[in-house]
């Protein structure tokens, strides 16, 4: 087939649970598809960045999308009807070069990364009925498939985030963003969702919740999921030394540091945990590994609760090393790739329930342990510190989980099976 992919920023390199996801279905239907990637870029050493996906398919660019300031972003929560996310990626000159490629090509798929990029699937609906209607050469034009890869339920993901902040009086304006988006969201996805021929849930809940929106249209599971050859001890030790060596009272957190959820996470632990943690055991240390903190991640880190790597070129030596890898999440959806990285190095983990949901068959005190409330989350945290054998017992079930269930070359062919029937 021949695919067209909407990516809301460059799928390489591959640091952050979005870029990953669409990195790897790239690499994956490039194997048997003929594949083209039009990409934002934010700037010449981004696009520079993407060679290495060059080579697996092509890749068009396109330079923006340009930022928008706080002020315009309050301004649209309160005038626009659209939410922040169909607003973030909307741009002139994305629109022209899909215009440009459907007017010269036919795409038996275009496929949308996101939310984010929804808009484009319904403008590439209508470029390609003008296509076929203007040119004889496109007679198939009218039969493109449009699919919407949602990454998470993304109203439900605010709603979290307001019923989690109005409970904090100085978090109202937080709260009242959310409540507005939340609302919007609701709308748009459905909307959204109902112009699509077939719709990617990551996780059985995204797919029951997109279901709700869109009773008509096919909501079809394609899970997260990781490369476990690359993501193994046994790569860390052919590839380099091996893992870094920390203190052994070292706790790793990773992911995308300026990600609303991402950030709840590590003010929570920095706020309801650490000090619990820190009573009883005062040489721990946590570690945030990722790119763009946030300035209350900054905050903390200034204060000595935590610190900060900045974008490092690759995470799995931090997460390999951990004596226990954290996953405190309290708001967010569908399947946290950070687990399951987390997992497939065989880290010993302690996740919320949040945090390790739509993971299929993962068990607490199987796998990892699951500690919702301060006090069990300390629990459970000092117990692995305390208990190397039984991290041990836990990476090694996790990666089996991983491996058995959630690697790549198992998760693109569902996307093909999507492909066919639609």
């Amino acid at each position: 087939m021949n695919v067209l992919l909407l990516s809301p920023y460059p799928p390489y390199p591959p640091h952050g649970g979005g870029t990953m996801r669409i990195y790897q279905l790239i690499r994956g239907l490039a194997q048997r598809h003929t594949l083209t990637c039009l990409t934002f870029a934010p700037d010449l050493a981004a696009e520079h960045a993407l060679a290495p996906l060059q080579r697996i398919c092509r890749v068009i660019t396109v330079r923006g999308p340009a930022e928008r300031s706080l002020a315009r972003r309050a301004w649209t929560t309160l005038a626009s009807p659209l939410p922040d996310m169909a607003l973030r990626n909307a741009d002139m000159a994305y629109a022209a070069a899909l215009r440009g490629l459907l007017a010269t090509e036919h795409f038996d798929i275009i496929q949308a990364e996101s939310i984010e990029m929804a808009g484009y699937l319904l403008q590439a609906q209508t470029y390609a009925r003008q296509a076929a209607a203007a040119d004889v050469a496109h007679p198939q034009a009218q039969r493109t498939k449009l699919i919407l890869d949602q990454f998470n339920a993304e109203y439900v993901i605010q709603k979290r985030a307001f019923l989690a902040d109005a409970r904090r009086l100085r978090r109202w304006h937080a709260a009242g963003y959310s409540l507005a988006q939340w609302l919007k969201l609701a709308r748009y996805e459905a909307q959204a969702l109902r112009g699509c021929d077939a719709v990617l849930a990551v996780a059985d809940d995204d797919k029951r919740i997109l279901g709700r929106l869109a009773p008509r249209v096919p909501i079809e599971l394609v899970p997260n999921g990781v490369d476990t050859e690359g993501f193994s001890r046994a790569a860390l030790r052919y590839e380099r030394a091996g893992a870094l060596v920390f203190e052994p009272a070292t706790l790793v957190f990773s992911g995308t540091l300026d990600y609303r959820p991402n950030v709840d996470a590590l003010v929570w632990f920095a706020a309801s945990v650490l000090p619990l943690l820190r009573a009883r055991r005062p040489d721990i240390r946590l570690i945030a590994v990722g790119k763009r903190p946030a300035p209350a991640l900054e905050q903390l880190a200034r204060a000595g609760m935590l610190a900060l790597t900045g974008q490092v070129a690759d995470a799995r030596p931090f997460i390999a090393a951990a004596p226990v890898y954290v996953v405190p999440m309290r708001i967010g959806g569908g399947v946290r790739l950070k687990l399951l990285e987390a997992l497939a190095l065989e880290a010993p983990v302690v996740s919320t329930r949040m945090g390790a949901e739509g993971i299929a068959g993962l068990h607490d005190g199987e796998h990892c342990l699951l500690a919702d409330q301060p006090e069990q989350f300390a629990d459970a945290v000092l117990r692995l510190l305390d208990d190397r054998a039984l991290g041990q017992r836990l990476g090694a079930a996790g990666r089996a989980l991983v491996r058995q269930s959630y690697d790549w070359s198992a998760i693109v062919p569902r996307l093909e099976a999507v492909y066919q029937h639609a």
